[in-house]
């Protein structure tokens, strides 16, 4: 209950005059929705604008920039109605700890071994330790790209991890069991496939509470809705959700106690972030899927007191990190590890007055302890005085991105912190006054010595793409005559063009796949190829065709989810026997062929026998025409495919038929030490509707899609099916 007004105790109170007054006034906007605040100093006008940024003095104006912020926060936080309880929560408190999150495909092969059948949890870990220090959270990504291939809905895909759900939960468990949180994926998008039935925040609690995963990731969610933070609550299941994009409704600070952070911008000055200034206890994880050099990201989240999103596995395109940006990202954690409760200190204030051009630094005050972090935006190294800190009798000081003890000199009650810092580098100072005991100092401080013993900048800063390798397909026995119901490929000159269709990935090096002739991944091939002859199923592979197969060989996959999922009591639906056998991963379709003598296409073979030599875009030539296909299914179920023989006038100038928009056809798989994929031609009849997020169709004889393989269980679709080759005599 507020208080009446009365007036001030004249006689016993001291005059407060209020705050010196401001020299360089700041306006801080209570509408925008920007992630990022600023910066003080001025930067120069035109004719300068573009070549003095050296003439920026952030020093000059930072006392007030740091007075004007405050007074905005709190107005700011007035205006959200914001309540801290969800960051005083003790089941939520692990975010503010989670320093190093990433984001790991499901499809990524230090995850799971094919070959085992085993999910690799340690394997993926340990990976992580020896090349920058390990992770507090990781994401398991198991949806996009691959959703939209078929009607399968972001939670049917969870059900269809090997193992099922429970093998997801045990994947959970593994990496819990190492200290390290997990996040599922939620997609607002998914509106174009098999309609869940319930909500999606009640089919997210459900998959959260089967699995014990501990948050939820909000994929392109600008904050993620209460109503998924409520639903996991209901259920018993606590969980911290984390947005991908800006938080566009600020009040959702109050629930989504953690956020991504993208796109900082990279000047001279370095930014502060809105969310953290804001709530100092709020984590954000930094993204820069595509950065390849990373040394301005990780300065900002060591600016601002901020964790990183090591993600590397970007879609199937590996974008490592370099040595050198590992190894920065490693001392960084070592860190904030070491002093958690002083990154997220409600005291942190940016901007401190260094001494040196280019040298930024933060103060984060706890307790005793204060922790300075500093970065060096120059190309150069600058040694020698740094920063000035008010000093208490018996404070002792520390470099602790060194390991060293310091000794300052204390000039007019100020302690004049002497640093080396390397060019674009990195610093830290720990200043703990007496009475203070930090637990594990000493042995903290002697592995930060030895760490520092290799400076950054000696490590390699070098990018490069991951070479792929295209998996061999054994040759058949060579027929001299194309088998019944194949169709015989004359040998002869052929241009083989094609290019991917993923939407992300530009056309950087690592794209795609990477040929025998290519000395990295690309989205676009072009090679002009002297063809042998083979023979190529008129057709593809029938539903009864692969029920002989079974019927001769009691062919059962140890993996089988999904196998056959269309069949009944294990035999085609009645009327399906003409139809293309789906349902069957890259291994039930080899077998097939190592039954009848024949193998799968390479892409190249499956494209000549398709365009011919003249380069068409179709098979019926460069004009698409929807009546030699079958008819596109947009709605929210996938439909039983047309009979392989239902087109005739969707030939290729060969002859051959039903190449386009019935059911994709596997052909090559491609293989990198991260990733494994598959090529699959021809596209199907399948566009699901909502999303331009889906798995995009290949019509074109010029485009092929990728499809991400991790094991059989996931890898089975209702519109994938093959055909098969034979090599000719």
């Amino acid at each position: 209950m507020t208080t009446p007004y009365t007036t001030p105790d004249y006689d016993n109170e001291a005059a407060d005059h209020g705050r010196e007054a401001i020299t360089t006034e700041y306006k801080f906007s209570h509408v925008t929705t920007g992630r990022y605040l600023p910066t003080p100093g001025k930067a120069p006008a035109w004719p300068f604008a573009d070549i003095g940024s050296w003439m920026i003095d952030a020093n000059a104006s930072a006392a007030d920039w740091l007075t004007e912020l405050k007074d905005w926060r709190r107005e700011h936080l007035v205006r959200i109605g914001y309540t801290d309880a969800n960051y005083r929560r003790p089941e939520l408190q692990w975010a503010q700890r989670n320093f190093v999150h990433a984001q790991m495909m499901v499809e990524d092969r230090y995850f799971f071994d094919v070959d085992t059948a085993q999910y690799t949890v340690d394997r993926y870990l340990d990976d992580l330790v020896a090349r920058f220090g390990g992770l507090d959270s990781v994401l398991i990504w198991y949806i996009y790209p691959n959703i939209g291939i078929d009607d399968r809905n972001q939670f049917d895909l969870a059900h269809t991890l090997p193992g099922g759900i429970e093998g997801l939960k045990a994947a959970v468990q593994a990496f819990q069991k190492r200290g390290v949180r997990v996040f599922l994926p939620a997609k607002p998008w998914d509106h174009g496939t098999r309609d869940p039935g319930v909500t999606h925040w009640d089919g997210m609690a459900a998959i959260i509470k089967a699995t014990g995963a501990d948050g939820i990731n909000g994929d392109t969610f600008n904050g993620v809705p209460r109503a998924f933070f409520d639903a996991c609550d209901a259920n018993g299941n606590p969980v911290v959700v984390q947005p991908e994009s800006t938080i566009s409704s600020e009040e959702q600070l109050i629930w989504n106690v953690q956020s991504w952070g993208k796109k900082a911008p990279d000047g001279p000055v370095p930014p502060v972030s809105k969310w953290k200034w804001l709530e100092p206890r709020h984590m954000v994880n930094y993204e820069n899927r595509w950065g390849r050099n990373r040394n301005h990201d990780l300065q900002y989240c060591f600016f601002n007191g901020i964790g990183y999103n090591a993600w590397e596995n970007i879609w199937g395109i590996w974008n490592a990190f370099t040595p050198r940006d590992g190894e920065t990202l490693r001392r960084i954690a070592a860190i904030y590890r070491q002093f958690p409760q002083l990154v997220v200190s409600l005291d942190w204030e940016p901007y401190q007055v260094c001494f040196q051009g280019g040298i930024f630094a933060s103060r984060f005050p706890v307790g005793g302890l204060t922790l300075h972090t500093l970065v060096n935006r120059n190309e150069y190294p600058v040694d020698g005085e740094q920063i000035g800190l008010a000093h208490v009798e018996g404070t002792r000081y520390y470099d602790v991105w060194h390991g060293v003890e310091l000794s300052p000199v204390v000039r007019d009650g100020v302690a004049v912190i002497e640093l080396p810092m390397e060019a674009r580098g990195f610093g830290a100072v720990l200043s703990v006054q007496p009475g203070v005991v930090v637990d594990g100092f000493d042995a903290f401080m002697a592995a930060a010595a030895t760490r520092a013993r290799q400076p950054l900048n000696s490590y390699s800063g070098a990018w490069k793409a991951a070479p792929q390798q295209l998996r061999e397909i054994p040759p058949t026995a060579a027929q001299a005559v194309a088998p019944d119901g194949m169709v015989g490929i004359p040998a002869g000159e052929f241009v083989f063009a094609v290019g991917g269709i993923e939407i992300e990935g530009f056309n950087w090096a690592g794209q795609d796949v990477q040929f025998p002739w290519e000395d990295c991944p690309r989205r676009h091939h072009r090679r002009r190829m002297q063809m042998a002859a083979f023979h190529i199923d008129r057709h593809p592979v029938t539903n009864a065709q692969f029920k002989a197969f079974i019927d001769a060989t009691g062919y059962h996959p140890a993996d089988d989810i999904n196998f056959l999922a269309h069949w009944v009591d294990g035999a085609p639906r009645a009327g399906w026997d003409n139809k293309p056998v789906t349902w069957v991963s890259l291994e039930d379709a080899r077998a097939y062929a190592a039954w009848a003598g024949k193998r799968l296409p390479h892409e190249w073979e499956w494209q000549y026998a398709a365009q011919g030599s003249d380069g068409r875009l179709y098979p019926w030539g460069n004009d698409w025409d929807p009546a030699r296909v079958p008819r596109v299914n947009r709605g929210r179920r996938i439909l039983p495919p047309d009979d392989v023989d239902a087109h005739p006038d969707g030939a290729s100038p060969f002859g051959v038929e039903d190449l386009v928009g019935n059911v994709w056809q596997w052909t090559d798989e491609f293989v990198d030490d991260h990733t494994r994929a598959a090529i699959l031609r021809g596209g199907s009849s399948y566009q699901p509707q909502t999303s331009h997020w889906y798995f995009p169709q290949a019509y074109r004889l010029d485009q092929h899609g990728k499809y991400l393989l991790m094991a059989p269980a996931k890898d089975r679709s209702g519109m994938l099916g093959f055909r098969c080759v034979v090599d000719a005599a």
